[in-house]
């Protein structure tokens, strides 16, 4: 009967781990998701009618063809950056394909990285949008 408790609590204990996201960077271009689903080519600059329509921009890596979402950013982030080199911090999921940015950098002249934004920086931000609506009449 103990042995039976041991087991169950090593199943317990291994399925709780396996929902632990993981630290990571991960390097790639911002695609739309329709585009790189369908192995369309995307649209060549932000002024494309088809940057209008994507719901849903992705992190698609050069070397593996991968892509990643990035659930906790708004489509308008990502979408600035579009068929720009990014690498984007933050805790990378070991169940499905994406990652909770902390951080995107974009590629300038190599081998420079120019952060466009953070927690950090959308935290100052949140910061003064709220302050500036309190002293509204």
């Amino acid at each position: 009967m103990k042995n039976r408790f041991v087991c169950l609590g090593l199943v317990l204990a291994l399925g709780a781990v396996s929902g632990w996201a993981l630290a990571g960077t991960v390097e790639g271009t911002i695609q739309g998701f329709t585009c790189v689903t369908a192995g369309k080519v995307c649209p060549v600059g932000k002024e494309d009618p088809v940057i209008a329509s994507e719901k849903i921009f992705v992190i698609l890596t050069e070397k593996s063809g991968k892509y990643y979402f990035v659930p906790n950013l708004d489509r308008a982030i990502l979408a600035r950056h579009i068929n720009q080199m990014v690498r984007v911090t933050g805790e990378i999921s070991p169940n499905y394909p994406s990652i909770r940015a902390e951080k995107i950098e974009v590629a300038q002249k190599s081998p420079c990285w120019q952060t466009t934004w953070s927690t950090a920086m959308q935290q100052e931000m949140d910061t003064w949008i709220r302050e500036f609506y309190q002293h509204l009449p």
